[in-house]
């Protein structure tokens, strides 16, 4: 089977030639370093590393504590991070800086696997959450590589899906140490597309392991007294398509009812930037754009975001926050972030991707989900109008991510084993 997998791999290079420049229209950077795709480098790099593999930024914001603490312990270790994506990529660069190695994760055919093998000789191999590679993980386990899955999660789609290629999958499963879940229905899924049922546990989700420094709630604070002195900042972070023109349109309804509101819209992909901007300016409201170095006046409507990896920085600037790509049919993002921060978090009905986490606030009061634009409006209107709702919802949310902390120090334990 892995066989036929390979060969269809092979020919369907050219449509994923075409669709890496259909995506380089939005995003250039989808344009460069196709090399490194195919796991031909220009380079010599460290070999026997310790090899980590995030998909995109959210995966790779997970891994960075992770990541500090084995070098910390391992001081002479050579890490080695892939990514997917070019968003991934920059915000690796940008954190870990010459810590680490990083290329683009190679595709999962046998002649760049072997390739990307040779060069790197890897030690260990981690993937984080739900990257199941037959040819990877193949080549692993004839190299007796220890491999393992972190932060693993697995949807009830993804699993139903896996489950009608079992002669792929379940030897992929076979070659993997320990699959590290994030809940006990992740373990369950594993195990149910063939996972041997001794290789997996439940360790938890390192993403509630995220670092707030004093430092930057003190940025946050600052930001907001340089740039919204005297407004109410309604932060919408990670949105999606469709989701900026809902906000704008609650925004001016609630308007004459919050005079100091203002709107900081932060969109997931920076190549919907620009989108944005003109959506806000067809909407005719008064628009400033961080990059401009912006102030805001008594007149400015929204405030846009266009920027990367400065999210948990807004995060402490904002009153409050909708977390987006839960409005539209996306499944959500991680509101982790704004809890500890300890910013008063909403957030819409798709959360299918972080369903535990969303029903674990739910159950503390330490969030509000709204299901229409209505809820939504009548949820920023209480908020506004009751700070010591607020409040409460802010030291309720702090205190469930400080509950469920932990899983990067069950996680590294394990590790240490074989680093």
């Amino acid at each position: 089977m892995r066989t036929f997998y390979s060969c269809l791999f092979y020919l369907l290079i050219p449509f994923i030639f075409i669709r890496l420049i259909w995506r380089s229209i939005k995003a250039p950077a989808y344009r460069y370093r196709w090399r490194e795709r195919f796991a031909l480098y220009d380079r010599k790099f460290a070999q026997h590393a310790i090899w980590f593999h995030a998909v995109s930024v959210g995966e790779a914001e997970a891994l960075f504590p992770l990541a500090r603490q084995i070098l910390q312990q391992h001081p002479q270790a050579k890490l080695l991070i892939t990514t997917t994506t070019p968003t991934g990529s920059a915000r690796v660069k940008a954190v870990m800086q010459d810590s680490v190695d990083h290329v683009y994760l190679p595709y999962d055919l046998p002649c760049a696997v072997k390739r990307f093998m040779q060069c790197f000789k890897p030690k260990i191999a981690v993937m984080m959450e739900t990257e199941i590679w037959p040819n990877f993980f193949a080549y692993c386990g004839k190299n007796a590589i220890p491999l393992y899955i972190i932060n693993a999660r697995l949807s009830k789609n993804s699993a139903k899906g896996y489950r009608k290629i079992p002669a792929l999958i379940r030897p992929a499963l076979s070659r993997i140490k320990l699959i590290a879940t994030q809940t006990a229905d992740d373990a369950e899924r594993f195990i149910a597309i063939g996972a041997q049922a001794e290789t997996v546990k439940v360790l938890g989700n390192i993403k509630f392991d995220l670092e707030v420094s004093t430092a930057l709630i003190k940025q946050g604070a600052q930001l907001k007294t340089d740039v919204f002195e005297h407004r109410f900042v309604w932060l919408i972070a990670s949105t999606h398509k469709d989701e900026e023109a809902l906000f704008l349109d609650i925004y001016k309804k609630i308007k004459p009812k919050i005079p100091d509101l203002i709107l900081v819209i932060a969109p997931r992909h920076p190549e919907r930037f620009g989108e944005v901007k003109k959506l806000c300016e067809a909407h005719r409201l008064a628009l400033a754009v961080r990059t401009a170095n912006a102030v805001c006046t008594a007149h400015t409507d929204v405030y846009l975001a266009d920027t990367m990896g400065e999210l948990k920085l807004l995060y402490a600037v904002a009153d409050v926050a909708f977390v987006g790509g839960s409005m539209v049919p996306v499944g959500g993002h991680n509101i982790l972030e704004a809890l500890a921060v300890g910013t008063p978090v909403m957030f819409g009905p798709y959360m299918v991707n972080f369903k535990d986490i969303s029903e674990g606030v739910l159950q503390r009061n330490a969030a509000i989900q709204c299901q229409d634009n209505d809820e939504i409006s009548t949820a920023i209107l209480t908020l506004y109008a009751d700070a010591a709702y607020r409040q409460a919802l802010a030291e309720n949310g702090k205190a469930f991510v400080q509950q469920n902390q932990g899983a990067i120090t069950r996680i590294l334990n394990i590790l240490n084993q074989d680093i």
